[in-house]
Formats: structure tokens, C-alpha cells, sequence
């Protein structure tokens, strides 16, 4: 069979990681300097390739102006495409690199250029030409009737296109200045932009962990110290440091620690008070109940000579001392539970001759069927198990009807015996109280029924072996308890039995 749920184990941890508050804090600290370092190296990029390529192109433009002035002036009148062609290269010889195209309307077919085999007219953009021909009126703001115009445009590689006309009558020049090594310097640039970022990031990176440790060390140290008070240290303490935020946070949980050991030790010593009392009150009751249990047997060896009037209020007075008697022995042992001085006298014995043993001295032989096979050897202690299967067994009998069936079986290194009724079964509500002290689920029976403390004896004298009892409804209807202990009790002391669970009969 396939584990569907094993390809999601990742994506849960991974999921745990991202919510971790160091990680939070890496990425917080990474988006603002990677957004602060975007941001700053852009604006750098593009305030400095504005200035680049301004700076390039204007000084071009204006040796391209002044050149241009300088040779047409000795151009004749009518010159021709060969003077054209000498005029376009005496402008372009000025040194700073770039081509110039010469045309005049009186020669249409000639297009004289510095550099013939790669700038003619048809790599002029057509709006730079036609905004080169267009006269315009001369004014306070406008001296001239042609001005120079310009434009950036990608030919084999960035260029910057200037034109202007000399006179009305005169020839049109052309300016071709390529921008390569400009754009190669501005490539540099933003590589070296693009590593400041990286550094920025990794500085930003490394930064986060620093003031993440800072931060979730104190976070750390508390929850640590959460931790251990929850597991019953209460002494805890956190050491405080500074007046920050962290430091009130760690004044506050020692506070509240004080308040939680201050509380639990007084419910610790209000629950030391009761358990010497019901102890006081249930070692001080044996000794009159005693007596009273001696004249009782009496009364009822001689009930049936009374008088019949007086017969039923001997027979009550009977009947309720005994129950009586029951209920102190139970609180006694109850408190030796609580008091944690209840201890195993263990021995080698088989469950099948134990469960038969309980079941023969009680007169229940008629009313239980019994599937235990000899040879399931455990090291129990007999008293204590005889406890329980009597508080399960009469339960069952009390409470579910017979036929009571109790089968035993070897499982796992434990033994499992399972105590099954044929009654109505337990409701729901009741499932998970049933082994809460003095809990009963017919109300009515409060006074008449039992003292509602054996099933908690019986879970506590499980426990104190490393077992516990469960229960639970058959298929079938009635109610199942079953008793899980292991063929060997726990080596250790059983201080597990010091707060056992609560329960009913």
C-alpha cells in the first residue's frame, strides 16, 4: 500500500521553516536591501547614462557644428559631388570620431559621404530629415533659420544622427557618431551596480542573522524556560538584561513564574491537608467500625429469632455497616495511592489460577464464563490484580448482567484480559468518566450503589504494575474493559500509582 502522506512530510517542513521568525527576519532585512540597492543602483544607472551620452553626443554635435561652419565657408557657389565629398571629409577629420554625410538639392544624385561603404542618406531617420529642411522664423528667440537636429538611433550598434542645413541654397550635412564605447563604459557600470547589490544583499543577509541571534536568543532563553516550568521546574528563572522590550518580556514571565510556584504550593499543601485528613478520618473510623462490624455479624446471626418489626431496620443497619466498612478501606488505600506509599509485592503467577481464585471466592462460578488458558505466567502482585479483577468482574455483574465472559490471551510481551458483559453497554457521555472518583452514571443509585471508587482502584493497582484498563462497548452491545500488563513490572519504584486516575463502580 502506498503512504499518501509521506510525499507531504517536506512541504511541512518546509512550511515550519518559513514560519520561522529567523527566517522572517533574513527575508525582511534581504527584500529592504534588495529594494533599497535596486532602487539606488537604478537611479545611478540612469542619471549616469543620461549624463554619459549627453556629454558624448553634445561634444560631437558642436565639433560637428563647428567644423561644419568652419569648411563651408570656401565651398563655391555651385560646387560640385567631388567638392561635396571634400567637404564631407575636412568635417569629419576634426578627431573625435564620426562620419558626415553631405547632399545638396542641386545635385540629387550625388550623396557625398566620409565613409561611403557605410553611411549614406538611407540610414538618416526621416523625421530627422524632414525637421533638418524646415525653415523657421527668425526671432528675438531664434537667430537662425535652420537649426541642428538630432537623434539616437541603433544602426550596426548605438548612434547619434545630427543634420542641419548651412544656407537656404547650400548643401545638408549629416553627422554619424557612434555611441559603442559609451554603452561598453555604461555595461560596466551596471555590472558593477549589479555586484554592489549582490554584496548589498549578502552584507543585508548576514547582518539579518546577527540581529536575529540578538533578538531570538532572549526568545530562545524563554522558551526554554516555558518549557521547563510546564514540566514542573517552577524554580525557573530568567536571567534580565537591559530595559528593552525582551527585558520586560523576561520580568513578566519571572512574575508570573513566582505566582505559578506561589499558587501550586499552596494547592500542594491544601492537598497534603486533605489527604491527611481523609487518611486521619478513615484510620480513626476502623476502630469503632470494627465494634460495629463485630455486633452486626452478631445481630445477623439472630436476625431471624428478632422480633419481625425489628428484623428489616437490623438487616438496613447491617447492610450499611458494611458498606460502611467498604468505603474506608477503599479511602484508605485510595490515600496510600495518593501518598505514593502503595508498593508491589510481586510474584510469579499464573492468570488463568488467579482469575479462577477471585471467581471461586466471590460464589460467581454460575454467572462467569472464563477463556483463559493455563501457562500465561506474569510477576504481579496477587493481592493487588485479585483487586482488580473483583472490581471488574462486580462491576460487570452489578451493573452489565451475566453471563459475565472473561478471556485472557498473550500479546506483544503483555497480557490482556478482556471483561465483557451482556448488559445495555455504557452511553457515550459516560465513556470518558467512568474511571473518575466517585463518578456514577444513574444518579439514582448514589446511596445504594457501591462507593464509586473501585474502578479507580482498579486502574490505580494496573498502573502500578505498567499496565491501565480501558473501556469501551462491544459490537455486540454490553460494555468491555480491558486490562493491559506487561509479564514484568517496571523495575523502578512505581511512583507512577502517586496520582492515579479516578473512577467509578
Amino acid at each position: 500500500m502506498t503512504d499518501l502522506s509521506a510525499p507531504h512530510r517536506p512541504r511541512a517542513g518546509a512550511r515550519r521553516r518559513l514560519r520561522s521568525l529567523r527566517v522572517r527576519l533574513i527575508a525582511v532585512f534581504a527584500v529592504v536591501a534588495l529594494v533599497t540597492a535596486v532602487s539606488a543602483s537604478g537611479i545611478a544607472y540612469w542619471l549616469n547614462r543620461d549624463a554619459v551620452l549627453k556629454r558624448a553626443q553634445d561634444t560631437a554635435l558642436n565639433d560637428f557644428r563647428v567644423s561644419l561652419t568652419r569648411n563651408v565657408s570656401a565651398l563655391p557657389l555651385d560646387a560640385s559631388c567631388q567638392e561635396l565629398a571634400n567637404l564631407a571629409v575636412q568635417v569629419a577629420s576634426s578627431g573625435l570620431n564620426y562620419d558626415v554625410v553631405v547632399v545638396d538639392e542641386a545635385h540629387p544624385e550625388c550623396v557625398a559621404s566620409s565613409d561611403p561603404g557605410r553611411f549614406t542618406t538611407a540610414q538618416v531617420p526621416g523625421p530627422l530629415a524632414t525637421q533638418v529642411g524646415r525653415p523657421r522664423e527668425i526671432g528675438p528667440g531664434n537667430p537662425y533659420v535652420y537649426h541642428l537636429y538630432w537623434q539616437r538611433v541603433n544602426l550596426d550598434g548605438p548612434y547619434v544622427v545630427g543634420g542641419t542645413k548651412v544656407v537656404p541654397t547650400g548643401p545638408t550635412a549629416y553627422m554619424f557618431k557612434s555611441l559603442q564605447n559609451e554603452r561598453a563604459d555604461l555595461n560596466t557600470l551596471g555590472w558593477s551596480l549589479a555586484i554592489a547589490t549582490l554584496l548589498a544583499l549578502i552584507g543585508s543577509a548576514l547582518l539579518a542573522q546577527a540581529a536575529s541571534a540578538t533578538v531570538l536568543r532572549p526568545v530562545k532563553r524563554l522558551g526554554e524556560a516555558a518549557r521547563r516550568l510546564g514540566e514542573g521546574e517552577l524554580d525557573t528563572r530568567l536571567e534580565v538584561e537591559g530595559g528593552d522590550e525582551l527585558a520586560d518580556l523576561a520580568r513578566t514571565f519571572n512574575r508570573a513564574a513566582e505566582s505559578l510556584s506561589e499558587q501550586v504550593a499552596e494547592l500542594s499543601a491544601r492537598e497534603a491537608q486533605s489527604r491527611r485528613f481523609v487518611a486521619d478520618m478513615s484510620h480513626e473510623l476502623r476502630t469503632p467500625l470494627t465494634a460495629m462490624t463485630a455486633v452486626t455479624d452478631i445481630l445477623e446471626d439472630e436476625a431471624d429469632a428478632l422480633d419481625p418489626m425489628i428484623e428489616p431496620a437490623v438487616r438496613l443497619v447491617v447492610s450499611e455497616t458494611r458498606r460502611l466498612s467498604d468505603l474506608v478501606e477503599n479511602l484508605m488505600e485510595v490515600t496510600r495511592f495518593d501518598a505514593g506509599t502503595a508498593k508491589l509485592v510481586a510474584d510469579e503467577v499464573d492468570i488463568a489460577d488467579l482469575i479462577m481464585s477471585c471467581i471461586d471466592g466471590r460464589a460467581w462460578y454460575d454467572a462467569v464464563e472464563v477463556d483463559a488458558p493455563r501457562g500465561v505466567l506474569a510477576v504481579v502482585d496477587p493481592r493487588r490484580l485479585d483487586v482488580v479483577f473483583a472490581n471488574l468482574i462486580g462491576n460487570a455483574l452489578k451493573h452489565g448482567g451475566s453471563p459475565v465472559r472473561v478471556r485472557v490471551r498473550e500479546a506483544d510481551g503483555s497480557v490482556v484480559v478482556q471483561v465483557s458483559d451482556s448488559g445495555p453497554g455504557i452511553p457515550e457521555d459516560v465513556l470518558p468518566h467512568v474511571f473518575d472518583r466517585f463518578y456514577k452514571a444513574d444518579k439514582g443509585r448514589a446511596r445504594s450503589e457501591g462507593s464509586g471508587l473501585g474502578l479507580s482502584i482498579a486502574m490505580a493497582n494496573a498502573q502500578i504494575h505498567g499496565g491501565t484498563i480501558t473501556a469501551a462497548n462491544g459490537p455486540q452491545g454490553g460494555a468491555v474493559f480491558t486490562l493491559v500488563l506487561p509479564l514484568t513490572p517496571p523495575t523502578t519504584d512505581p511512583d507512577r500509582a502517586e496520582n492515579p486516575k479516578e473512577g467509578t463502580q
